[in-house]
């Protein structure tokens, strides 16, 4: 579970890569899910939860729909 690190202005969770809690930046981005770059791949993004780990780097992306 992520929690609020008072120290930073980071969000404190666990990291897959480092293998114990750290700090977050955390932000929601709209993807494309389509292949296709016709017309209508405007209309298929969908909202994405992105961590990436201010230690190591790592990026964890989550779909919103699904969590």
């Amino acid at each position: 579970m992520a929690s609020k690190n008072l120290h930073t202005d980071g969000i404190v969770e666990e990291c897959g890569d480092c293998g114990c809690e750290r700090s977050h930046d955390v932000s929601i981005e709209l993807l494309t899910e389509s292949d296709d770059d016709g017309e209508n791949a405007a209309f298929s993004r969908e909202p994405y939860r992105v961590a990436e780990c201010r230690t190591c780097g790592a990026t964890t992306t989550t779909r919103m729909n699904d969590a």
